[in-house]
């Protein structure tokens, strides 16, 4: 069973906007959709640039370097020049706390 770790406040992620976060060698990108949070890899599979800064586009983001884009519930990728989905990983919350899945489970 994944072990999840404590990342910040619910209220830090208000809907709409994205979180940064960094954990030992992986970096991570978390939405607020609709009060849901996702968690993706802050990497684009075409060409390793981020995805941080990219336009969301209901529950898809796009790379600002080559346009591809990935589904941020599942990390699909839904449109060229990306084929290989991003890594996506769990998030729960607990109380006001937002947890994603442990760095060890990755």
């Amino acid at each position: 069973m994944a072990e999840f770790v404590k990342v910040c406040k619910v209220s830090d992620i208000a809907e709409g906007e994205r979180r940064w976060f960094e954990f030992q060698e992986e970096t991570l990108v978390i939405f607020n959709v609709g009060g849901k949070f996702y968690a993706i890899a802050d990497v684009c599979t075409h060409d390793g640039g981020p995805l941080e800064d990219g336009e969301l586009y209901g529950y898809e983001v796009e790379c600002p370097r080559h346009g591809a884009r990935f589904d941020i519930r599942s990390g699909d990728a839904v449109r060229f020049p990306a084929v290989v989905p991003v890594p996506c990983y769990h998030t729960r919350v607990e109380g006001e706390d937002l947890f994603v899945e442990s760095p060890d489970d990755w």
